[in-house]
């Protein structure tokens, strides 16, 4: 009797030790080199704010763990209070899904430095922006030239130079959504169309819309772009 007791207890604590080890569904282990003393937090938007979801504190030792319990892959941020400043530098953006993200990045480079792995919805973030970098440069590009065909006083040079800004802007949004389109499988998809081409028309949210999978569709982001579509066109 004594023996099924102490047997009885014995699965009880592992059953215990167990649950208290699984806090979620999503780990997330990292390392922030030359990083001897600050606090991180993992961050997620709520309504138009950024919310801290948990808190890890540094003391000598740059290695640092999360687990965290997330409904639905979404964009999180990844924030280092250097106790100096909130610069915009210090928050490091990764698309969040369930399973073991590893963030590995450096002091001097928090942004640049950063390799973060174990995402495939991250993964396809990095490819999206890897492309849509070249607009922005060409858009940098094409304004210092008009800057220049202002202060000269050139107005053939800034309607052509206007012309081509627009249609970078054109070519970079439908990059967007045929991105989407190719990823539909994914929440990188509705994330894109909401974040990057919310303002572009509506025919294109639509198709976004509906070419999402059903997992997709019923994801965070899917459920938010079905609500904005749809209260798109009752608005029109």
């Amino acid at each position: 009797m004594k023996k099924s007791i102490l047997a009885l207890v014995a699965i009880v604590l592992i059953v215990s030790c167990n649950k208290k080890e699984s806090k979620g569904n999503l780990q997330i282990t990292g390392n922030v080199k030359g990083l001897k003393e600050g606090t991180l937090y993992i961050q997620k938007v709520v309504d138009t704010s950024l919310v801290a979801i948990d808190t890890i504190k540094i003391d000598g030792n740059s290695h640092f763990e999360s687990n965290i319990d997330l409904k639905s892959p979404e964009m999180l941020y990844l924030f280092l209070d250097r106790g100096v400043s909130n610069s915009l530098d210090n928050n490091l953006m990764f698309f969040a899904e369930p399973g073991i993200i590893n963030i590995e990045t450096n002091l001097d480079g928090f942004l640049s430095g950063a390799k973060i792995t174990g995402s495939k919805n991250h993964e396809l973030y990095e490819d999206y922006k890897k492309t849509t970098s070249r607009y922005k440069d060409e858009n940098l590009n094409l304004i210092e030239q008009k800057f220049k065909a202002i202060k000269r006083k050139d107005p053939k040079a800034i309607d052509s130079l206007n012309q081509l800004q627009d249609l970078n802007t054109k070519r970079k949004y439908l990059f967007a959504v045929n991105f989407a389109m190719n990823n539909k499988d994914h929440e990188i998809a509705p994330y894109i169309a909401l974040s990057e081409v919310y303002d572009i028309n509506i025919k294109y949210l639509d198709t976004i819309k509906n070419a999402m999978t059903p997992k997709v569709a019923k994801s965070l982001y899917g459920k938010k772009l079905t609500e904005y579509v749809n209260t798109l066109k009752k608005a029109n």
